[in-house]
């Protein structure tokens, strides 16, 4: 047990707590490494640097060490904004046992708007089970006696492929727009690293060829493919000027100046998100997102249309001839 106000950490195989217990509150807050892909964003988004980035091991092209964060317990302030932003759901954060989350209760940082909604009008019930297996989170289940599909919301990591799976009986709603983009002939030769921490198949290995492909559409914008990548990001330190209630500061940002040499390149544009006035906002968010607000996502009516997101999932084969 950790003493009063001291921030004690404890560590295991497969996550990290740190836990401060105080006269009124008892924080506990939880890093789940199965779930973590090491996607960057954590130590990004930290106001306090308390987040490290731990990469992996590549041997013979495959990840056979999974990347993931190393917390300072000196340093964190518990203060719940990475638990905000984290893509795949992997911190949880509860004060006297039950979730809360001071970022967003003082509104330092938004609550996102993302979700994940079943048409039960529309939906073709011979595709309920490859619809399921095709979750990458395993959250989406068929209730029995409700005759319904049932989305885990609070793991759901908002990746798609139930859309398409689907075709459009699902209606994802994601928090980041943007883009991916693979260049396979900059690839290290026989190197698949990023399609195996990729966490929503949108980099796989395609059956029929065995090369690496991109279903851009399922990408959540985490990340996870650049750090992992033998081909590394490489930063220049740019000064920004941000501005909030009226006070502006000029803050440090890392931009990448070999983006032409990336066999995958992955941006962030803007992120769904509730009303917020707040400079750690701000600044985190020019941390995060690359400088292209104009730019236009792939639309989901698009998307049910694109045989190569189909050809991505597991079992399509036999609703391949059904859509053209």
């Amino acid at each position: 047990m950790a003493r009063r106000g001291m921030t004690k950490k404890f560590t295991t195989e497969h996550e990290i707590t740190l836990e401060r217990p105080m006269v009124t509150r008892h924080y506990v807050m939880t890093w789940d490494l199965e779930r973590c892909v090491g996607c960057q964003i954590g130590p990004l988004v930290c106001p306090k640097e308390a987040v490290t980035h731990v990469p992996g091991e590549i041997v013979d092209g495959r990840l056979v060490t999974r990347p993931g964060v190393d917390i300072d317990a000196d340093t964190c302030v518990l203060c719940g904004i990475c638990e905000v932003m984290c893509p795949k759901n992997a911190i949880t954060l509860t004060i006297n046992g039950v979730r809360e989350n001071p970022a967003l209760v003082h509104e330092a940082f938004p609550e996102l708007i993302q979700s994940t909604a079943f048409h039960h009008d529309r939906f073709d019930w011979s595709r309920k089970d490859f619809v399921m297996v095709n979750c990458p989170t395993h959250v989406i289940s068929f209730d029995a006696e409700e005759k319904t599909m049932v989305v885990d919301d609070e793991h759901c990591i908002r990746c798609r492929q139930c859309e398409v799976a689907s075709h459009g009986a699902f209606e994802v709603t994601q928090p980041w727009q943007g883009q991916v983009e693979l260049y396979r002939e900059r690839c290290v030769e026989g190197c698949f690293a990023c399609a195996d921490i990729c966490p929503t198949r949108a980099l796989y290995i395609d059956d029929d060829s065995g090369e690496l492909a991109l279903a851009d559409y399922y990408c959540i914008k985490c990340g996870a493919c650049m750090q992992v990548c033998p081909i590394k990001p490489e930063y220049e330190v740019e000064e920004v000027l941000v501005e909030s209630h009226g006070v502006t500061k000029t803050v440090t940002h890392e931009r990448i100046s070999n983006q032409d040499d990336l066999p995958i390149w992955v941006e962030r544009w803007r992120i769904r998100h509730q009303p917020v006035h707040s400079g750690t906002w701000i600044e985190s968010l020019t941390k995060m997102a690359d400088d292209k607000a104009t730019m236009v996502e792939i639309d989901s009516k698009r998307a049910l249309r694109r045989r190569d997101l189909l050809k991505a999932l597991k079992g399509a084969g036999m609703f391949m001839d059904l859509e053209e």
